[in-house]
């Protein structure tokens, strides 16, 4: 048996896994094409990865990061932007490695301006607040970052994915503060 060779080229998984929703095939395939003409020995499909709603969707490895609407026209930018140490903000739904409540923060600081690079914006500290409020401190190489945020479960009159139904529900971040340094 074949052991494989390690690599240390960075991987992107792109879910087509259309039994779960047809939205991950439909919008997979041809992201997972693009990727895979650019890219052949970098680029899976794989199975599902969970957030249907954001199909297609796209998982780059070793950081873990989730990228959702991936068309196939910007899924080579996000695959270069990578190989420079940055994210793609306006795709990136977060990073596996971190809580939801510091993946917003992470979010709410590139989308002031703050760093895009992919090793900056760690969590130095998470606390959680009363009436679903959190305060996410975030290291940055312009200083110390504070997030205040607070969480809401929003209720949907739409389908979010090929196969769902409406009403659905979505958790959603608000910003309440962020103050730098």
């Amino acid at each position: 048996m074949d052991k494989g060779t390690v690599s240390h080229e960075p991987v992107y998984l792109v879910c087509t896994h259309g039994r779960h929703d047809a939205c991950c095939a439909v919008r997979g395939r041809p992201v997972a094409a693009a990727l895979a003409a650019a890219y052949p020995e970098r680029t899976w499909e794989c199975s599902h990865i969970g957030g249907d709603r954001f199909a297609a969707n796209v998982v780059v490895l070793p950081h873990g990061l989730f990228y959702g609407h991936v068309s196939t026209t910007r899924a080579v930018e996000l695959a270069k932007r990578y190989d420079e140490g940055t994210v793609v903000p306006d795709l990136l739904r977060g990073s596996g490695a971190f809580t939801p409540p510091v993946q917003a923060a992470q979010h709410f600081a590139r989308t002031a301006g703050q760093s895009v690079a992919v090793n900056n914006l760690r969590p130095q500290a998470v606390q959680e607040l009363p009436n679903h409020r959190w305060l996410v401190r975030l290291a940055s190489t312009a200083g110390p970052i504070t997030v205040e945020l607070s969480v809401h479960l929003d209720t949907i009159d739409a389908r979010l994915t090929c196969s769902g139904t409406a009403p659905a529900q979505v958790r959603r971040f608000e910003l309440r503060n962020l103050t730098i340094g």
